[in-house]
């Protein structure tokens, strides 16, 4: 809008978000306000707290001024009814512009993340060098990488271990021959007095739907789901952005959790894990390759972990994140 900064009047009350973050005004202006077409018009002096930070709207009204007006809202209905002397003014609102400003707060927040993960890595410091160790000669993509804080005895010692024991590890997913179901699967115990759900499809974002088809197909190339046509239970997928910037693609078993009792098993505390790293001279941080995909689940239960995408419906083979007790079976 162009208002010099001298028309600002000071003031020093913070806005604070969900998250407590505190974003300071650079100042307030009243302006005169124009709502509405005529003959239902509505003119009042509304005072804004200007901010410097980037927004898909150019001015938001805060319950002071709708208050102020004696307005009704309604989300639903995209409208603001407000009482004038002769008659009921009406405000509404754009579907499609409501639309586009929301794609466009999400490409905002993308491009913050983003930004705040690359300070996180320009801050971050290794705290030791690592050394990058080939396991196989023959091919050379097998390595993997140990500190070298380690005395150079300990280092040869330890390649020399993981070389001679290279068969242990998988490589791809396709050398992972997951838990044998006869020793361990995971079962779902639903309660027969919970009812069946099948959420409603949402829709995603076109960057996150894009995400979620990558993320079926390797699922699918790996063999960890299947597709299905009339599951009773049936869950919406959930995108969560990664510290790397990558989306985790994670499904809404909320539903399906509160008709299984939980599994009371106590797993070990931390200190009793920490306590028994006593005396050893080397600590271990390694994780186990796609652990949880590697127990399956039980043919029976299976159909209950359907969830939807904009690809169709899919069901888990192997025990996904999310499930209620699949901690204590893992």
């Amino acid at each position: 809008m162009r208002i010099d900064r001298e028309r600002l009047t000071p003031t020093n009350a913070p806005l604070v978000g969900f998250g407590g973050t505190k974003v300071f005004p650079l100042g307030a202006i009243t302006l005169s306000m124009t709502a509405c077409d005529y003959p239902q018009q509505i003119t009042r002096e509304v005072t804004f707290l200007v901010v410097d930070c980037s927004s898909a709207y150019n001015a938001i009204l805060g319950r002071p001024t709708l208050n102020s007006w004696k307005a009704v809202t309604s989300t639903y209905h995209l409208m603001i009814k407000f009482p004038m002397e002769y008659e009921v003014g009406e405000l509404r609102g754009n579907q499609i512009v409501a639309r586009e400003c929301y794609i466009a707060i999400l490409e905002m927040e993308d491009q913050q993340q983003m930004m705040c993960i690359r300070k996180q890595r320009a801050l971050a410091e290794l705290v030791e060098e690592l050394e990058e160790v080939s396991l196989d000669d023959t091919r050379p993509e097998r390595t993997t990488r140990i500190g070298t804080l380690a005395s150079w005895l300990v280092r040869q010692t330890l390649t020399t271990f993981l070389k001679d024991n290279q068969d242990v590890f998988t490589w791809s997913h396709e050398d992972m021959p997951g838990i044998d179901p006869s020793v361990m699967v995971h079962k779902l115990n639903v309660s027969p007095s919970f009812p069946p759900i099948r959420q409603k499809k949402r829709v995603f974002a076109q960057k996150r739907d894009k995400a979620i088809i990558e993320e079926v197909r390797k699922l699918l190339e790996e063999d960890f789901i299947r597709e299905v046509y009339y599951p009773n239970w049936l869950a919406n997928v959930v995108m969560v952005k990664k510290a790397n910037g990558k989306w985790r693609m994670c499904v809404d078993f909320t539903d399906l959790n509160k008709a299984c009792p939980k599994d009371s098993y106590p797993l070990l505390r931390i200190d009793t894990l920490v306590d028994s790293t006593a005396r050893h001279q080397l600590l271990t941080f390694m994780d186990a390759f796609s652990g949880y995909k590697q127990i399956k689940m039980e043919e029976s239960n299976q159909e209950k972990t359907s969830f939807v995408t904009s690809q169709g419906l899919f069901c888990y083979k192997a025990m996904p994140f999310g499930l209620k007790n699949a901690g204590a079976t893992y």
